[in-house]
């Protein structure tokens, strides 16, 4: 599997979601023979701990395995940060965590840099390798850039073919921020028929044709499931290219805002 490069580290370029998986473990551990070797997990997920423990039964070593957590905005402020990373390496039970991310912008500008200072001091202490931010528009990177602070590594936020976030991708790229994209297949609502027309020309199923469009984007996308077939077949996207003509068909059915299927908090205040 292909890898970003983040900050002296290789980031795997296709990550497993466990948002809303009530099997983690399980799951974790068929990802893991299916040859994920990325997992994106979050405290406001709660399931820090069956991430953990998958790891320990699986064949795998610490180090071949990429883990990215998350702090909530409940936990937002120096201190509450600060424990809050010491609290998510307690529930891996790790020694570090190679990617952390600020999970949203919400609590306001002086509660953000608070956070993203004592991610930072985290850092330097050897507790997380790349800090990070989630759902993070202009404005907050802006934030960052103006307080003379190091620029995060990742912004991850909603991105698929009909939200493409074209301006924070745009800040992103200028300023070096790799782009993980939560969500690219949609929530299940994959009956477009460009979707369709494309995976009868690829002989691919809609899933591997969103992540291909991901991928071929240069995202890193972070495909969502509970289902060991689907699992497999969403890492499964490194042996065939979507054409020129193929991607200007997926880039042109951009909605902008409208095409958000979550939460999408990038213009938070």
């Amino acid at each position: 599997m292909t890898m970003n490069h983040l900050t002296g580290y290789d980031m795997p370029r296709v990550g497993l979601g466990v948002y809303q998986n009530y099997t983690t473990h399980q799951s974790v551990l068929e990802a893991f023979r299916a040859g994920y070797r990325h997992i994106d997990t979050a405290q406001a997920y709660r399931n820090e701990e069956h991430v953990g423990s998958a790891l320990r039964e699986s064949v795998l070593s610490r180090d071949e395995v990429f883990i990215t957590t998350k702090c909530i905005s409940k936990t937002h402020g120096y201190d509450n940060t600060s424990r809050a990373v010491d609290l998510s390496l307690e529930r891996l039970r790790m020694d570090y965590i190679d990617l952390f991310l600020i999970h949203d912008p919400y609590k306001g500008p002086e509660l953000r840099l608070q956070t993203y200072r004592a991610l930072l001091d985290a850092q330097s202490a050897g507790k997380i390798r790349t800090v990070g931010v989630s759902n993070f528009g202009i404005k907050h990177l802006e934030e960052i850039r103006s307080a003379g602070l190091k620029m995060p590594a990742v912004n991850q936020i909603e991105l698929h073919p009909l939200c493409q976030q074209r301006p924070i991708v745009a800040y992103c790229r200028e300023h070096g921020i790799v782009i993980q994209a939560y969500s690219p297949l949609i929530r299940g609502k994959m009956e477009h028929p460009v979707f369709t027309q494309l995976a009868l020309k690829h002989g691919r199923d809609v899933g591997q044709i969103l992540l291909r469009w991901s991928l071929q984007h240069g995202y890193t996308p972070l495909p969502k499931s509970a289902t060991p077939s689907r699992i497999f077949s969403n890492v499964n996207v490194f042996d065939f290219t979507l054409d020129e003509e193929d991607m200007r068909l997926l880039d042109d059915l951009d909605l902008g805002a409208a095409g958000a299927v979550t939460w999408n908090p990038v213009d938070a205040p």
